[in-house]
């Protein structure tokens, strides 16, 4: 880890604020009460719900910003959903918009992780899947750490009843701790240059 305070902005939809969860920690809370640094690291939840990468992409750099220092080790994660098949938009333009996501904050030296979209049962899987695949491609070629959720959740039956209970879009507590387990051995700490705490 780099020196001064760890400072972690997470931007992304309603996901990444954990709607649906009772405990309201979602699976960014969730990851961060395992993730043990030296000094108290500051979180940022930066959250729109139904937000697309193309609203993000133009946003981000602002939000965050504001809550990094040029003393602390700055980090960017990016929470990605579903929000842009139910806008409409192209591959090619998600794939865009999260690379220049992920180009910005290179330029600011601040390092990126990304947690791709998970299943939901009112979109097209194989519209999902490949929106999942885009996102990893990106991050590959950037050499950013990607968490693939929509594969091993794709008939994860504890995912999907989790869903089904509550409104049918979201998951509940099973479902983000669910997630926060990708996030935990897909690299986080490796990420964070941390000693896993799993």
């Amino acid at each position: 880890m780099g020196e001064g305070q760890l400072r972690i902005c997470v931007v992304g939809d309603e996901l990444t604020a954990g709607v649906g969860d009772a405990r309201a920690l979602g699976w960014v809370g969730r990851v961060m009460a395992r993730t043990r640094t030296e000094e108290p690291a500051f979180v940022a939840q930066l959250a729109v719900p139904a937000e697309s990468t193309t609203a993000l992409a133009a946003r981000w750099e602002s939000e965050t910003h504001r809550r990094f220092a040029s003393h602390a080790d700055n980090r960017l994660v990016v929470g990605l959903g579903a929000t842009d098949l139910d806008e409409g938009l192209s591959l090619a333009r998600s794939r865009l918009n999260l690379a220049n996501i992920l180009d910005g904050a290179s330029a600011s030296r601040v390092p990126s992780f990304v947690v791709g979209p998970p299943p939901r049962p009112d979109v097209d899987p194989g519209a999902l899947a490949a929106l999942s695949v885009a996102f990893a491609d990106v991050c590959q070629r950037r050499h950013v750490p990607y968490v693939e959720t929509y594969e091993p959740l794709r008939t994860h039956e504890q995912w999907h009843a989790d869903v089904a209970a509550g409104d049918g879009r979201h998951p509940g507590q099973a479902g983000y701790g669910l997630l926060a387990w990708l996030v935990l051995h897909n690299g986080w700490h490796d990420w964070l240059g941390l000693p896993a705490d799993v």
